[in-house]
């Protein structure tokens, strides 16, 4: 897997399908290739030094530097920058030694991918220094043997006598010089990760966060890829992050057209202060290369987002079928009322009731009461026990809402302690759906998080957890911290709150986490790490879903994308969809329902009952299937199909949202079959075998009105078997 040649000094790190090479030259760390895997052979007379003959300013730039810095007259974008002691950014890291160790270790403070046993994985560090500064830098790399991703990290230290700034830190990697085209996503709220491809150009192109999540916005994922690439074809260079604070991602484009991917904190609001022998754990990277098109990149990180990043009892477990109260009631209700909604869920077979927000302090809007995690007596009448054992009655497990990063001025907590926000002393603490933002950085504010929710999650029999967070950072410093150190505001909120998570949720492991932010804005590989499914968006509507679940889909699978069948007219859109296409489209997440299920139709409940029983006997492959897009819904006149894959059956689902006149058919060509098998869907009297379905493909059917989708299940057969039938 990790190969040293000693005699040329070259690391050949080589996954199921990509290999990754890193040599050292005249000291330094190169990074010779990134592609399709090679065998471990020798490679002399492939690699060239571009910087011999080259004019000064020039030489370092046209070198594919493992870790560019401010050296040599490299201009590029630099993966580590420092402003030393003597006030310069100038840094010459050179390679000190490496080391090739069996599994992978954890990483300090952060979340990261892991093993579950040694023999899974290698992990290649390799450690460089500045001889000037005392600068030090150990890089490493993990490859997986069953896993087609390579993960790194880096630490930096300060080895030297005297004090520097860490001011950008970025995981770094070169691509070959090729025309190129860039995919992310892109959005705001309730419209999360909506896919975006766009022409690389010949600079410098960069997506950010700065708001203390990973955002609405942006998400920390950027893909390159060859102009003509389709879902299934096509070379793809992707990578994310596992950090769910402010975070950069980008392209720059050399001066020999090779474009340098890169992704790290944001060093607009980030600066770290070493002292001597001061340690920085930079977050993990993780990198894909993908020949065969965006399904093939998909197909290789959500396996290991699934097994590698979340981790606990639920990674592998089905995923209850929920009915949450927010859009039946909002802040309005009372036991009789959460009760009526949990019986009728109860009857169509919801295995999990879900009370969220206005369960505390005197929280009958969005202006109070954040902090103050007391149960409110006079709202809730017997607690939440009550509530809870009740909805145990019903067959059901109870799950509850929390904000716990948040306060309201109007609140206990915000009156006891004015000063646990994030603020700039001497200008306005700038409110955000009536709240401010604690500052979980310091350790009695995570200590105060830490037993305020599990005291609530003591006294229950509470199966679920909704983690929200549904406002981005303003003045966001810390008040405690020094005027040199004020810019480690956001990255020490970040560690402060993965402590908050590592402590609670190993402290509840029975319990079911779901993250959210206003919807989808920290859908991230970092939340991940700790809670196995992340609410996607506040959008709930069907058509919007197509798109969002899309985006979404790209790198992170199904089994962490929350989806719920809401009423309509939509909450969000106002657009009225049928009862059976929002069941459709909620399929293509973890199911559940976001409505008040007592003042449904009885013609709705029987399809709602219908798709729960779908859902239950699907759910396996739905969750832990490969799941492949068939449709791209920002393409083809905005329909949709997916398909999700397993070693008995296929579901296919087909979404339309216009209906036209005198249609043309149209066959959506399913992907990933066993040729000669034989599938059968026996509720279409579809019989054909998957030679014929992904090359002749279904006929997408039409005439049932706009916002029109189907459901197809095949269950795979031995065609010899059927022939002796």
């Amino acid at each position: 897997m990790i190969h040293y040649n000693q005699q040329k000094a070259i690391f050949h790190l080589q996954g199921p399908t990509y290999s990754y090479l890193l040599g050292v030259q005249d000291g330094v760390l190169m990074q010779w290739y990134w592609g399709g895997r090679l065998p471990n052979d020798a490679v002399e007379g492939l690699i060239e030094n571009r910087g011999e003959g080259a004019s000064f300013d020039t030489a370092f730039s046209r070198q594919p530097v493992a870790v560019p810095t401010q050296e040599r007259g490299y201009m590029g974008q630099r993966a580590v920058s420092v402003r030393n002691s003597e006030g310069d950014d100038v840094l010459s890291l050179r390679y000190q030694g490496y080391r090739i160790l069996p599994g992978k270790k954890a990483l300090q403070g952060l979340p990261c991918s892991y093993v579950e046993k040694d023999d899974e994985a290698q992990t290649l560090e390799i450690d460089m220094k500045d001889a000037l500064t005392g600068v030090a830098v150990t890089l490493s790399f993990t490859v997986f043997a069953s896993y087609d991703v390579l993960a790194r990290s880096m630490v930096v230290k300060n080895e030297g006598g005297k004090p520097f700034e860490l001011t950008d830190v970025q995981a770094a990697m070169r691509l070959p010089a090729d025309s190129y085209e860039l995919l992310h996503l892109k959005g705001a709220w309730a419209r999360e990760r909506h896919a975006r491809r766009v022409p690389m150009g010949e600079g410098s192109y960069a997506i950010k966060s700065r708001r203390g999540a990973s955002g609405h916005e942006n998400n920390p994922f950027l893909a390159v890829l060859k102009p003509h690439t389709t879902e299934d074809q096509g070379d793809v260079y992707a990578m994310t992050h596992v950090y769910s604070g402010s975070f950069s991602a980008g392209v720059d484009v050399g001066i020999d057209n090779e474009p340098t991917m890169m992704i790290g904190l944001c060093s607009d609001v980030f600066s770290w202060q070493m002292e001597p022998g001061a340690v920085f754990q930079a977050p993990e990277a993780l990198f894909v290369y993908a020949p065969d098109g965006l399904n093939g990149l998909s197909h290789r990180m959500h396996p290991f987002v699934r097994q590698r990043i979340c981790r606990g009892k639920w990674r592998d477990l089905p995923r209850p079928i929920l009915v949450n109260n927010w859009e039946a009631t909002y802040f309005d209700f009372t036991y009789d009322k959460l009760l009526a909604i949990a019986k009728r869920g109860a009857e169509i077979g919801c295995e999990l009731f879900v009370l969220d927000d206005g369960w505390f302090g005197r929280r009958d809007s969005d202006h109070c009461s954040l902090g103050d995690w007391v149960v409110n007596e006079k709202k809730l009448e017997g607690g939440i026990q009550r509530i809870a054992q009740s909805i145990n009655e019903l067959g059901m497990q109870f799950g509850l809402w929390f904000e716990p990063e948040m306060v309201s001025p109007d609140s206990d907590l915000y009156r006891a302690h004015p000063d646990w926000c994030l603020h700039v002393d001497g200008r306005p603490r700038t409110e955000a759906r009536n709240q401010l933002i604690l500052d979980m950085g310091r350790k009695e504010v995570q200590d105060y998080v830490i037993e305020s929710v599990s005291a609530v999650l003591r006294c229950a029999p509470i199966s679920y957890v909704k983690w929200d967070m549904n406002r981005n950072m303003s003045e966001g410093f810390s008040c405690v911290l020094p005027a040199s150190r004020r810019m480690e505001s956001q990255h020490r909120y970040m560690l402060g709150l993965y402590r908050v998570l590592e402590e609670i949720t190993s402290a509840f492991p029975e319990v079911l986490f779901e993250s959210c932010s206003g919807g989808g804005g920290r859908f991230d590989c970092g939340m991940l790490c700790y809670m196995p499914q992340t609410w996607t968006s506040d959008d709930t509507d069907a058509c919007e879903r197509t798109r969002i679940q899309y985006g979404t889909s790209l790198i992170y699978p199904c089994s962490a994308m929350g989806a719920h069948v809401s009423a309509v007219p939509n909450h969000q859109t106002h657009r009225v969809t049928p009862f059976q296409t929002r069941c459709d489209v909620a399929m293509g997440g973890n199911f559940g329902f976001e409505l008040d299920l007592s003042k449904q139709t009885e013609e709705d409940l029987a399809t709602a009952k219908k798709a729960v029983d779908m859902v239950k006997k699907l759910r396996s492959t739905m969750q832990q299937g490969v799941y492949t897009r068939l449709l791209n819904p920002f393409a083809n006149e905005g329909r949709a199909a997916w398909q999700f894959t397993d070693d008995h059956r296929v579901i296919v689902c087909l979404y339309v949202p216009y209906q036209q006149p005198n249609p043309q058919p149209h066959r959506v060509k399913l992907a990933g079959l066993e040729a000669e098998a034989l599938y059968v869907d026996e509720e279409h009297g579809v019989t054909a075998s998957g030679a014929a379905l992904m090359n002749l493909g279904l006929i997408m059917p039409h005439g049932q009105g706009d916002h029109a989708s189907w459901v197809y299940v095949f269950e795979k057969k031995d065609p010899a078997a059927e022939a002796r039938l």
